[in-house]
């Protein structure tokens, strides 16, 4: 329901939204006119590229560096595919002959092995051959010190025989006996070591094996830039041979192929910079990380690292984050970025699609590649059930007449349905299943908020009938891109004004409780300079005590602007709030009511706790995507100014006062006021 200012404002407003929102028609309707029954009536594509939904301009920036050999850096929330885009390059690199790594015995100096290539399929021939050589070596060895020995009691039998002294004999013995257990126990002590000489494998293929994708996200720095072995015994003819110690990194795997890391700014700044030699040089010698190792005596020769680097993470994976003190901290080396961008390209990926019939097509697809990709563990999807989905596609776009490309958290949805249709004994997934499914699959957030609303309803920690002076029912959301999620849960924020003369000669002070992150704070201290400007109280004169009541997580964000400033102004005035009414909105410094996030979670929220009437931006009408069973529950009102945010909020004689004062002061433009003569017609809002 939304409430317009008059029918003339309501039919424009009418007509621009079938206008914006025509792209497809109702879901219900929608699938009741496609061509398929169920999901097994779907075709799911072989190729990897084919089955990435809504990537198109990185689906073609993919083929085109996979082809050319470039560099790619892939930015955007998780789950949006990220990782499967990277994984369809192998489909599209040249066909070459893939090579084996060997790493051989370096006689001139054993801590500095040496590293040769050769194709596919050769290396293990070449091993087993030196291991063959070096069998027939060891066989050869033995059996000449097998006749000394049997020469050597022979002599002893002889001489004592000779001499008549057994004792001769006895010792002769005993000496070969010590020869054959020290032969035994240190065998390099009596000539070559046979298998010291053998190489060792690094890496090997298979003749027309499919180049490698290597995903080494949160790797360390011996997993990523290969290491070698430290070994305890390092003298005495026990040690092993520096080659056998050495071990490839993902940089040496992914040679001729791809190298995937996620979330870039997890690498130290020298892994990146090893990394930046590895793509330049397209080789990169392996040394043991660890300082305290032996193994950091070894440096091989240079072994081949001829990849393909493809870069992905969010915003924060490139820049970084920001401490305490405001410093730049993590992020991408800059001269690791500049190699990409002046060799590949930088891609972001959409986290929405527009909601046409194509694209819901592609959705179905979806599903269907979700049950193959589970090995077909889950039933199919009916009709009914793929409406579901697509519905909750549109919700979690949070913004109507868009599609979600989160489809990671959207796959989840799509197992535990299934999980459910397989308990229950279905054949197929129906729609009851994936209803059911969203409760079971619910967020930690959302988990977590159903826990705040019974803790607050228990305790009445909020309202929802008659009116109070200086409290107003806030909204806030939980979860979001900022916990790495395209669902946001709504939750109830009552937040509580007073306002008391002033402690301090010199200037009244600004102080809220709760936990405020840096933006929340800012977005109270602003509020001191609009109510200044619309109540023409110089509030320098007043403290002014805000409490973010029930906040132990903290609050974050500036939507609760709109709600601190009627507290506070309700507070000054003496003028109560209705508190049947919830809000959310963050406020510019000349009173605009600007959009904020979560605004269908909040929606619901309001709804859920029983509020009859929920004030929001105007700017977010075309955000709203609620359940069709909150639809009737509320009464949704847009808003564009702080003006029309005291008009709906506050009760009371004293309002119309306050609200001819504030037209007095400002501009109409700039504030203004609603008419209240004629009711407010209530329209119905479609959630499809």
């Amino acid at each position: 329901m939304v409430d317009s200012k008059d029918e003339e404002t309501e039919d424009i407003a009418e007509d621009n939204e079938t206008s914006e929102f025509t792209q497809a028609p109702p879901v219900d309707e929608w699938v009741e006119d496609i061509d398929i029954e169920s999901t097994k009536d779907v075709e799911v594509p072989d190729l990897l590229a084919d089955q990435v939904i809504g990537q198109d301009e990185a689906v073609s920036v993919a083929k085109k560096a996979a082809k050319q050999h470039r560099h790619a850096m892939l930015i955007g929330p998780p789950g949006t595919g990220k990782s499967m885009i990277a994984k369809s390059m192998t489909d599209y690199l040249p066909t070459k002959e893939m090579e084996d790594i060997l790493c051989f015995p370096n006689e001139e100096d054993e801590n500095n092995p040496k590293v040769r290539t050769v194709p596919s399929g050769k290396g293990e021939e070449i091993v087993k051959a030196h291991k063959k050589e070096a069998k027939k070596k060891q066989q050869a060895k033995t059996k000449g010190m097998l006749i000394i020995l049997a020469l050597i009691v022979g002599a002893a039998v002889l001489i004592s025989i000779w001499q008549g002294n057994f004792m001769i004999m006895f010792f002769g013995i005993l000496a070969a006996a010590m020869l054959l257990i020290a032969m035994r126990a240190n065998p390099r002590g009596f000539g070559e070591d046979m298998e010291g000489q053998i190489p060792k494998l690094l890496k090997s293929h298979q003749p027309g094996e499919k180049p490698p994708f290597i995903d080494a996200t949160g790797a360390q720095s011996g997993a990523l830039l290969g290491d070698v072995k430290h070994d305890p015994f390092q003298s005495g003819g026990l040690e092993t041979p520096s080659h056998q110690r050495v071990e490839v990194g993902a940089i040496h795997e992914a040679h001729n192929g791809v190298l995937f890391i996620d979330e870039m700014h997890m690498l130290g700044m020298d892994s990146q910079h090893s990394l930046l030699t590895a793509m330049q040089e397209r080789k990169f010698q392996i040394t043991g990380q660890s300082e305290r190792s032996s193994g950091a005596m070894v440096q091989t020769e240079p072994v081949p690292t001829n990849f393909i680097l493809v870069a992905a993470g969010n915003l924060d994976s490139v820049y970084g984050q920001r401490d305490e003190k405001g410093r730049q901290v993590g992020g991408m080396h800059p001269a690791l970025r500049s190699r990409i961008r002046g060799y590949g390209y930088e891609v972001y990926v959409n986290d929405t699609m527009d909601d046409t019939e194509e694209n819901r097509r592609k959705l179905v697809r979806f599903i269907a590649q979700e049950i193959e990709k589970d090995e077909k563990k889950i039933p199919h999807f009916t009709n009914g059930a793929i409406t579901e989905i697509i519905r909750e596609a549109q919700r979690r776009a949070n913004k109507r007449g868009e599609l979600t490309l989160r489809l990671r958290e959207l796959g989840g949805l799509v197992r535990v349905a299934g999980d459910l249709a397989v308990e229950r004994g279905h054949e197929w997934t129906i729609n009851e299943d994936v209803l059911d499914a969203k409760t079971t699959a619910r967020s930690l957030e959302q988990q977590v908020t159903d826990k705040y609303i019974k803790k607050r309803k228990e305790y009445n920690m909020y309202r929802t009938k008659g009116k109070v002076e200086g409290v107003v029912n806030g909204l806030a959301a939980m979860g979001g891109d900022q916990q790495g999620m395209s669902e946001y849960s709504g939750i109830i924020l009552p937040i509580a004004a007073e306002v008391t003369p002033a402690h301090s000669k010199e200037e009244g002070q600004v102080i809220a409780t709760g936990k405020l992150g840096e933006i929340a704070k800012e977005a109270v201290q602003n509020v001191s300079a609009l109510i200044k400007k619309y109540t023409g109280e110089d509030i320098s004169e007043y403290d002014v005590h805000i409490q973010f009541i029930g906040t132990q997580e903290g609050v974050e964000g500036d939507s609760a602007s709109i709600s601190v400033a009627t507290a506070v102004i309700s507070a000054l005035e003496n003028i109560p709030i209705d508190q049947n009414i919830a809000m959310t909105g963050s406020l510019s410094v000349r009173g605009q009511v600007l959009p904020v996030g979560g605004i269908t979670s909040k929606i619901e929220a309001a709804a859920e706790v029983g509020m009859d009437k929920v004030l929001i931006p105007k700017t977010n009408e075309k955000d709203i995507v609620i359940e069709k069973e909150y639809e009737d529950k509320i009464e949704i009102v847009p808003v564009e100014n702080l003006g029309e945010v005291l008009d709906h909020a506050l009760i009371g004689e004293d309002k119309e006062k306050l609200l001819d004062k504030l037209a007095s002061l400002l501009e109409i433009k700039t504030i203004p006021i609603p008419a209240r003569d004629n009711p407010t017609p209530k329209t119905s809002k479609n959630s499809s």
